[in-house]
């Protein structure tokens, strides 16, 4: 036997308060470091008069007076979202105890927005673009960024955003001060002055003479012409990066998942006592531009679940009303006659083959893509859909359309195409969304209904349907320029945004989003880009940020699915841990108000909408 275990079981067994002392003792001797030799005298009679948990006890309370991790590296590179377009993903490095670690890592995607229709051109273009931009940020993080934030703590959210925000500021001011060189550039190089040209007349003595009684065309009001696209800061997609790795990077060293992170910062370092979980829209179809149909409109038709369904419920009905939808789409095989033809029969279809079956095309939104040529073609197939499974809608599910309006504008016509050859104008967009919630009243949200200018029709909307479905801006806020004369442009009259998280997007701008949506009559929909990546922290941020709804696409692609797993997952753990909040009262929020209310509350509104309007502008809503 160890003559040490002889002693120590010789002796007579330790009171627990005094091995406690002697554990204080010890600690004041190693903070004041002046007594080594009185320290090790210590640390020896505790070895021997140590508890069954002696070493793991000691590490963990050594431990605690070890210096905060900090940052020590940060590194950018370039990798491929779910459909092989390049992203940037950067990985995290801090000195936890000594050592430098790799922490975790974090993705976020371009910018650009995924048009499945566009031209060749169109498409070299912005695959150059997302290449550049890429390439950009990579150099931000590895020559700047590194050393911006290195020795900074990952808890101090606020701190890292502040430096990550004034680097961009920067750079965002060389960047215009480059554009208006590039101007004066080009003004210079086409200042060149032409003789005037002289008149164009016809054929002497044969003059045009108008026909008396012709009709003259009338042309109908001008729609207001879609205002530019705020310029996008190649690189800027590394400021968003940075601070997501960074509070990914504090809850994996403060043992604890991001959503509760991100809920603590929310709230002020207090969590609450309860966390709700934002209800999931899954997209079932996609009826847009880019499908075989003529149908325009419908670029995703979304499940939306009942309130008191819970997020494994609300996926496990999805996938249900998927797979009955696959079945309806399902070729009919035509059976060969039972009759023996003849020769010449047999002769003309020798060295023919069956015709192939119609392949389901899946879309990079994770649903399926079908043709159709009504509007109400697909919403009458998911009802079918859902009778065969005996699911009602209107009380077990209900529909959401992202009819994606800005794709559909014809600025030769001014007038949207809604179905292939069918043109309508705001006026009468407003009238057939009124007749199609009439016609379907369980469809409760429009996502971008019209395009951001047409403001007046975004009110006749509100007023019209504003108490029936929500009605969602997502890319009718982020094309909002950010200024103009000094003043601030305002948001169409809606009842939700989309928040995307996307380009310079800090994690303390999602913060302030959402504090400014919480208590208004406004919801917040947590919305992924349309390229996605296999990074799940989507997830964790609208759990955390306590958003309404959270937007994933379908229930196919890998990036889109582990996105789905990790909500289930979250769901799971909050309910173990006794935390999950119920929605039992969570249902749908009349965005109409009575009159007397509203001239009351409308200074007080008109302030904070333009607040939250320019939050979104400046941070959140980023142009695409």
């Amino acid at each position: 036997m160890d003559p040490r275990e002889s002693r120590r079981e010789s002796q007579p067994q330790p009171q627990r308060c005094a091995w406690t002392d002697l554990k204080h003792q010890a600690a004041e001797y190693y903070r004041s470091n002046e007594v080594p030799q009185r320290l090790e005298e210590v640390l020896n009679t505790m070895f021997y008069l140590r508890p069954p948990d002696f070493y793991g006890h000691l590490a963990n309370y050594f431990s605690k007076l070890s210096k905060p991790p900090v940052i020590c590296k940060l590194v950018g590179r370039k990798v491929l979202d779910g459909i092989g377009h390049p992203i940037l993903e950067v990985e995290v490095s801090c000195q936890v105890k000594n050592y430098d670690k790799k922490i975790c890592s974090s993705m976020i995607s371009s910018h650009a927005e995924i048009l499945e229709n566009a031209s060749s051109e169109e498409v070299d273009a912005d695959e150059k673009e997302r290449h550049d931009s890429v390439n950009m940020a990579i150099e931000w993080i590895n020559e700047s960024l590194d050393e911006l934030l290195r020795d900074l703590q990952p808890t101090d959210q606020h701190k890292v955003d502040e430096l990550l925000g004034e680097y961009f500021r920067k750079k965002a001011e060389e960047e215009e001060e480059r554009r208006e060189a590039e101007k004066e550039k080009e003004k210079e190089t086409q200042e060149v002055v032409f003789p005037p040209s002289p008149p164009v007349t016809g054929p002497p003595g044969k003059k045009k003479q108008v026909k008396l009684g012709k009709k003259i065309s009338v042309v109908e009001n001008p729609i207001p012409p879609a205002e530019p696209a705020e310029p996008v800061i190649k690189g800027s997609m590394a400021i968003g990066c940075i601070s997501l790795a960074v509070a990914k990077t504090a809850a994996t060293t403060s043992d604890m998942p991001l959503y509760l992170q991100i809920a603590l910062m929310k709230h002020n370092q207090d969590l609450p006592k309860e966390l709700i979980m934002p209800m999931p829209v899954i997209t079932l179809l996609s009826c847009g531009k880019s499908s075989p149909g003529k149908l325009n409109l419908m670029k995703e038709v979304m499940f939306i679940p009942p309130a008191w369904l819970t997020a494994k419920q609300s996926v496990e009905r999805s996938l249900d009303i998927h797979k009955q939808i696959t079945k309806l789409l399902e070729p009919v095989v035509q059976q060969p006659s039972p009759l023996v033809e003849g020769k010449k029969s047999a002769a003309r279809d020798a060295g023919k083959k069956a015709p192939p079956p119609v392949i389901k095309k899946m879309s990079h939104l994770g649903c399926i893509v079908t043709g159709n040529e009504t509007l109400e073609q697909p919403l009458t197939l998911i009802q079918m859909a859902c009778t065969n499974i005996g699911l009602e809608l209107g009380i077990d599910l209900y529909l959401g359309i992202n009819c994606a309006a800005h794709e559909l504008m014809d600025y030769n016509k001014g007038k949207y195409e809604v179905l292939f050859g069918t043109l309508k104008n705001p006026d009468e967009m407003v009238d057939m969304y009124v007749n199609l919630i009439h016609k379907f009243p369980y469809i409760i949200a429009l996502i971008d209904p019209l395009r951001k200018e047409d403001t007046q029709q975004w009110e006749n909307l509100c007023s019209n349907l504003g108490s029936k479905c929500y009605l969602i801006a997502e890319q009718a806020c982020s094309n909002m320029s950010k200024h103009q004369d000094g003043q601030k442009k305002n948001a169409p009259k809606c009842s939700g945004l989309v928040v995307k998280y996307v380009n310079e997007t800090k994690i303390s701008d999602l913060l302030e989003m959402t504090k400014l949506l919480d208590g208004l009559k406004h919801v917040s929909v947590f919305g992924s880009s349309d390229g996605e990546s296999s990074d799940d922290s989507l997830v964790d941020l609208g759990v955390g940020l306590g958003t309404r709804f959270i937007k994933l696409g379908g229930l196919s692609r890998g990036e889109r699915v582990t996105k789905y797993n990790r909500l289930l997952a979250i769901e799971e753990e909050l309910t173990k841990n006794g935390i999950l909040c119920s929605r039992e009262d969570y249902e749908f929020i009349d965005f109409t108000e009575d009159e007397q209310e509203e001239e009351e509350e409308e200074l007080e509104c008109s302030d904070l909408t333009a607040e939250i309007v320019q939050l979104a502008l400046e941070k959140v809503m980023l142009p695409i």
